[in-house]
């Protein structure tokens, strides 16, 4: 990637990793890049509230060069559309502003998301939680109904499968996982030290586990395969939002994956379980 390209996008990846007076800087042009590109350096530093030298030197640490080349590069990236929108939603927003907002982060988050995610190892994800004895998501927090949404998509497929929202439940059930069996855990920061350590202990049973999660992690260190989604927003202080279509989105197509594998005999048993529920609904009413 040149250093004129994608900018913005740049910035957002690197959000988690920068210093606090650096992120403060990168919030600032993510607020308004427009109003940046006409900034001076003085101005850009008074509105994040730190020195020029700090300016200056998260320039460099992003392209290599000082704030003037930064503004061309800046310039460049909003010229050819790179996706974008400013996130940070404003006291004053109307609801249709702030409707607005969500909606475009999260078509951001998935298009950014299937750049990214090697079709090699969604591949390999599915053969090996089709293969699996037993499947076990684990998350907690926020990725805690992730988890629950995959154990409502994948029950259907005719396997043992569970999830898991429980610290210590969690830690039991990996220490009693065999290998076969396929943990998935799910995790944006990939930095949940119960998390972690826990899939450390699945992963000496000998079981496969998959993580979802930030690449840049310490939870990939104990995955045997790594379906990556970059962490956008700053979770110290907000819970994910669009982030978390993402990660469903995810859910569905390993869900799909597997059910293709099992060939279109098995769509008798999807039938039999949509039948199984038509009595709890009540009839469509046409429209006139």
């Amino acid at each position: 990637m040149n250093k004129h390209e994608d900018i913005i996008r740049k910035i957002q990846e690197r959000l988690s990793t920068l210093s606090k007076s650096e992120r403060k800087v990168a919030e600032a042009i993510l607020a308004d890049p427009k109003t940046t590109i006409h900034s001076s350096i003085a101005k850009l530093a008074a509105r994040a509230e730190v020195s020029e030298p700090t300016v200056n030197r998260f320039c460099r640490s992003l392209i290599g060069s000082g704030f003037p080349d930064f503004k061309v590069s800046l310039a460049q990236s909003l010229a050819t559309g790179t996706p974008y929108v400013n996130l940070n939603v404003e006291p004053d927003d109307a609801p249709g502003a702030v409707t607005a907002k969500i909606f475009e982060a999260a078509k951001n988050n998935l298009t950014r998301a299937q750049e990214i995610l090697p079709e090699s190892l969604i591949s390999r994800a599915v053969d090996v939680l089709a293969q699996a004895r037993r499947i076990e998501f684990y998350g907690l927090g926020a990725s805690g109904p992730v988890a629950k949404d995959a154990h409502h998509k994948f029950f259907r497929l005719n396997m043992p499968v569970v999830a898991y929202t429980d610290i210590l439940v969690q830690r039991m059930a990996a220490a009693g996982a065999h290998s076969g069996d396929a943990i998935v855990v799910i995790s944006y920061t990939g930095r949940t030290l119960p998390l972690i350590e826990t899939a450390r202990v699945a992963r000496a049973t000998g079981a496969s586990v998959i993580g979802i999660t930030n690449p840049d992690s310490p939870l990939t260190e104990h995955c045997s395969i790594v379906l990556p989604i970059e962490e956008t927003e700053d979770t110290d202080i907000y819970t994910p939002m669009s982030s978390r279509i993402v990660y469903l989105t995810l859910i569905d197509a390993l869900a799909t994956g597997v059910l293709l594998k099992r060939g279109p005999e098995f769509n008798a048993h999807l039938k039999k379980l949509k039948q199984s529920v038509q009595d709890t609904r009540l009839p469509k009413v046409e429209k006139k």
